[in-house]
């Protein structure tokens, strides 16, 4: 399959129009005519990513988190992307990324799914897509109902479970009655107030530090913490899961994981 064809593929699934502005999805490096057979899914593009992708013979890496984010005067090897950049252009790889429109499409209905969400609606609204000849909000995050209240508590340890995470930071009484959850993968400080607005007791996301927690408690809204990895994680399996069933020619490899720091 050729690198173009698989992009022409990628974006049907998740369209580069749901991107938000500031982001850079799409074709990071690479040649759009090369053959590709095997593909290398993780989160971010990291050295030891790239190191994995070149032993595994991989021609395509396929990142959730873009390489470059801004522009880059210069592409060479003084600096951490441009090290990047180069072995992936001397070992023959393409390099692509689906990152907010990936969010957009797929991660936040995959997200209040595994938390067993129902009745649900989009947290932050970026946009509208037609069905048949109606207008549908698309967005980032999720807002839904518990099948049955729990206390913060209960619903933290849900959120370890469904996620299989080691540990989650809270903040919010612990007897906090929770039966709407709002859920925002990756770093959802953005959405605080989105999902104080719409009646949430609880925001699930990442990357919240304290004054973002303790302001979030004083406009109503519990906060679990499950990291931005620990939720993003979705990605990968759900990627080799797609792969699987609709391009099942191409040999697929992924990221071994690694958590970006330790806890304990």
């Amino acid at each position: 399959m050729k690198c173009s064809e698989l992009i022409k593929q990628l974006n049907t699934l998740c369209p580069k129009d749901y991107a938000m502005p500031w982001d850079n999805p799409g074709l990071i490096a690479g040649d759009a005519d090369q053959d590709i057979r095997t593909v290398y899914i993780a989160l971010d593009a990291t050295d030891a990513v790239v190191a994995d992708a070149i032993e595994a013979g991989a021609d395509f890496i396929l990142t959730h988190h873009p390489l470059v984010f801004g522009a880059m005067k210069q592409i060479n090897t003084d600096n951490f992307i441009g090290r990047r950049l180069v072995r992936i252009l001397q070992n023959h790889m393409c390099c692509f990324a689906m990152h907010t429109n990936f969010d957009v499409a797929v991660m936040a209905d995959e997200a209040a799914s595994r938390l067993a969400l129902t009745t649900c609606r989009v947290l932050q609204k970026t946009g509208e897509i037609s069905i048949d000849g109606q207008n549908i909000p698309v967005g980032i995050g999720k807002v839904g109902s518990l099948e049955k209240p729990m206390t913060l508590k209960e619903y933290a340890l849900f959120v370890k479970e469904a996620f299989r995470l080691q540990s989650v930071s809270i903040f919010g009484p612990m007897d906090t009655q929770i039966h709407t959850a709002a859920v925002c993968p990756g770093s959802g400080k953005s959405t605080i107030d989105d999902a104080a607005a719409s009646g949430a007791q609880v925001l699930v996301t990442g990357d919240i530090g304290h004054h973002d927690g303790i302001d979030a408690l004083a406009k109503g809204l519990t906060i679990i913490d499950a990291g931005h990895q620990g939720l993003e994680q979705i990605f990968i399996g759900y990627m080799q899961r797609y792969f699987s069933k609709n391009i099942p020619e191409l040999k697929i490899v992924t990221e071994i994981s690694r958590p970006p720091f330790t806890v304990i």
